[in-house]
């Protein structure tokens, strides 16, 4: 037989539900940008050989690290140019070296991509080393040995370069990058423009 339900036990029951609900946490709602997208078959074909493992990235940027705590690093002549040629310095390089991330392995050309940041007037901005890793041997043992092949201002910070545009740029970069050091005063032989006038 049924128990017969008044409607104190009905509006407990209720409550009782109604408590539960409150206490089961709501699903996070996912913006429709951050939903992870397949990656186009001509940039999946251009990502061939790059290695983006979270666990392969975090030893490289370790070793990385290493390296340069150790003193391990040599700045190429044409790193150098670019840095003078797009406005950053040779201190910023390090900068990124110490503070930011590797982004991409190249393996077969034993290269890493570092991305990191830099000010410049009171700007930051995005910057990415290329570095190539070799083994060298010391008294100790042997160690890793960086050798920044290219630092660049990237057009699209998040973008992780190719290989063949990787070589690409270390072509050009074989060719004497054009830079020049401006002269704070004319050159000697040179009238100045001379002081605004006032209205005539």
């Amino acid at each position: 037989m049924r128990e017969p339900t008044d409607l104190l036990a009905l509006r407990a029951q209720l409550a009782r539900a109604e408590k539960e609900a409150r206490r089961r946490p709501a699903p996070a709602p996912t913006p429709s940008n951050l939903s992870l997208r397949p990656l186009k078959p001509q940039r999946e074909a251009e990502l061939q050989g790059v290695n983006t493992d979270d666990f392969q990235l975090s030893r490289a940027h370790a070793r990385l690290r290493e390296a340069v705590y150790q003193g391990h690093y040599h700045i190429c002549p044409h790193a150098v140019g670019h840095a003078r040629a797009e406005g950053f310095l040779e201190h910023d390089i390090m900068q990124v070296l110490v503070a930011g991330r590797v982004r991409a392995i190249y393996p077969e050309e034993r290269r890493w991509l570092v991305a990191g940041y830099f000010e410049a007037c009171k700007v930051v901005l995005p910057l990415h080393v290329v570095v190539e890793l070799q083994r060298i041997k010391t008294p100790a043992g042997e160690a890793d040995f960086l050798d920044v092949v290219t630092a660049f201002v990237p057009k699209h910070p998040h973008h992780i370069i190719s290989r063949a545009r990787l070589a690409v740029m270390l072509r050009y970069d074989d060719e004497a990058v054009q830079h020049r050091t401006s002269a704070v005063a004319n050159r000697v032989g040179h009238k100045s423009k001379g002081k605004w006038r006032r209205g005539a």
